[in-house]
């Protein structure tokens, strides 16, 4: 699996290029190898050094650790999600533990920055669910009912409302959730790679090829090099099936996104000056769309099955204008020329959107598929899987194993061949959203 660093996306060209890097060249013995350097990577790595101070762990990304889907997505710490087919009791009851997963989620994360200090540009400032379509009230209006039951704080906008908060009159209809946060996802994520413990050595560029596992020991094979280790954790979420991990439960879609310049004063002004503010679509294939703290508008509005490994500049183009016009929908007072930077990204799926947490056996765990909802109960599940592997319990465990668990998928060309018919029905539902 050989990823290609680029430099195509915004979060990351904020950041100053890392200097401290190092991909793996010699053979190696550990107690800990960690597969995968995202936000579920990191998190496992800085737990498993609190609780094994002595113990070598072994961190490994096919590319720049957190530059892959940690660095690439909206910057939403999600406390509800609209999308999940709840309509019976049995329904909501699932529904409500998958956000009681989601707090936990925000609550590991805001503890981890106000730990470290971190500036991330937090903003708890909620998020929209929105719609130009008059007709999708009545998806808003049952959303509300079910927020209601579960006690979430929220509020149905309108359009002249959602004009001035949003500086936009496209939407017509939008729920506005309070307990939502935006953030740098690339901020946050660095803040990781920069505090992880002394006993965590951090291999870049350096890709998996093929592993094995006996009874005592796991073999992971590289190009320069072999690593033998006691316990091996898969946090490599939308490429866990190609390396063979759950199989048959996840798949990868790509997504694409882009990132305008910061508008000028007089951009600004002609939107109505609003304030940071996230918008997610009430139709699965919408786009979402971002106005960020320095005044620069991040729009996604593309998922589609394809090579996760790298999108051609050829390719990234041509998505790209297709964001330009999502752009113009909303603003049109904008120019044609605003986009900065368009980049693409891997999300996990499972069929029945539940994650994957789970010990394979005595030496081999897996947590990933977070189903866009990475950064938060990513950065849980690292947490929560370094300490199942290291046989202890917790509360959180208790609740992430009362989940659903994801459905088995069938297999290929026929899982290729059904999702790519649901995503072009969704993404005709969802045609005046784009």
């Amino acid at each position: 699996m050989q990823v290609v660093n680029d430099n195509s996306c915004s979060w990351i060209n904020d950041l100053d290029p890392r200097t401290d890097l190092k991909s793996l060249k010699s053979n190696e013995n550990c107690e800990w190898i960690i597969i995968g350097a995202g936000y579920t990577g990191l998190s496992a790595a800085r737990k498993l050094g609190q609780l094994h101070p002595n113990q070598k762990i072994i961190l490994i990304d096919a590319q720049l650790a957190g530059e892959g889907a940690s660095s690439r997505n909206s910057g939403y710490l999600v406390d509800t999600t609209l999308n999940d087919g709840f309509t019976s009791n049995k329904k909501l009851e699932n529904y409500k533990k998958k956000t009681n997963i989601y707090e936990l989620g925000i609550q590991v994360v805001k503890k981890f920055v106000k730990e470290y200090q971190v500036d991330c540009d937090w903003n708890e400032c909620g998020k929209f669910f929105a719609s130009s379509k008059n007709k999708d009230e009545k998806v808003l209006v049952n959303f509300s009912d079910t927020l209601t039951k579960l006690g979430f704080k929220h509020d149905l906008f309108f359009n002249s409302e959602l004009k001035k908060r949003l500086g936009t009159s496209f939407y017509n209809i939008a729920i506005h959730t309070k307990g939502g946060i935006l953030l740098h996802p690339g901020k946050l994520v660095r803040a990781m790679i920069d505090t992880l413990p002394e006993n965590v050595h951090l291999f870049e560029n350096t890709s998996l090829l093929k592993w094995e596992s006996t009874k005592d020991i796991v073999k992971c094979y590289f190009k320069n090099g072999i690593i033998s280790s006691k316990k091996i954790i898969f946090a490599a979420n939308g490429f866990l099936k190609s390396l063979g991990i759950k199989k048959n439960y996840n798949f990868p879609l790509t997504l694409t996104a882009s990132m305008t310049r910061p508008l000028s004063d007089k951009e600004f002004k002609s939107i109505g000056e609003p304030n940071e503010w996230g918008v997610l679509p009430v139709r699965p294939m919408g786009a979402t769309i971002r106005m960020t703290k320095n005044n620069r508008i991040l729009i996604r509005n593309t998922a589609e099955v394809h090579n996760p490994l790298k999108m051609s500049k050829m390719n990234l183009d041509k998505r790209s204008l297709k964001q330009i016009i999502g752009i113009k929908k909303r603003f049109p007072q904008l120019p044609n020329d605003i986009i900065q930077s368009t980049w693409s990204g891997v999300v996990s799926r499972t069929g029945n959107s539940s994650q994957i947490f789970e010990k394979i056996n005595n030496n081999i765990f897996v947590a990933g598929c977070y189903n866009g909802s990475g950064i938060g109960v990513g950065t849980l599940f690292g947490e929560q899987i370094a300490i199942k592997a290291s046989n202890e319990h917790t509360n959180e465990i208790e609740i992430i194993e009362s989940r659903s668990k994801p459905t088995w998928l069938p297999p290929q060309p026929f899982l290729n061949l059904g999702v790519k018919t649901r995503l072009i029905y969704e993404r005709l539902r969802a045609k005046s959203e784009i």
